[in-house]
């Protein structure tokens, strides 16, 4: 392995900067819609999840990166707030599946347009981050 040098440091500090004050601004965007931040992310886990058919409580903790009973308690308290609802999956009952309410969706909408935004104001800045990642992939520094 290479040492690393004082501007392998300054772009990771950089790169981190970055992601930090993005989750930071998030969660002030949800927080002004009314909602946590994990609410926020539980709704566009659902919402995003790629497939022909809603997601499952498993297919969520994967998402989320949590473990099975966190999410459930996360979706109870969502499910409370009007955010989702449980759907019994039509063929395997012992399945659940999740899907935004439209008060749910109205809020994700709000959010995701407003993040949206944001990364593309980010994107200047972040590209020369990327650019020298990808630039040292390819010489072995």
């Amino acid at each position: 392995m290479a040492s690393l040098g004082d501007a392998d440091y300054q772009q990771l500090l950089e790169f981190r900067d970055g992601l930090r004050r993005f989750l930071r601004w998030s969660e002030e965007q949800a927080a002004a819609v009314g909602l946590t931040p994990a609410h926020h992310q539980l709704l566009l886990a659902v919402r995003g999840h790629r497939g022909p058919e809603a997601p499952t409580v498993s297919d969520i903790s994967d998402h989320l990166l949590l473990r099975r009973h966190s999410v459930v308690g996360l979706i109870n308290r969502a499910e409370a707030a009007g955010l989702l609802t449980r759907v019994p999956d039509p063929v395997d009952q012992r399945l659940v599946r999740l899907r935004v309410t439209p008060l749910g969706a109205k809020r994700l909408e709000q959010l995701s347009a407003a993040h949206i935004e944001e990364l593309r104001r980010l994107a200047p800045s972040l590209r020369p981050i990327w650019a020298g990642l990808e630039s040292d992939a390819g010489t072995g520094a």
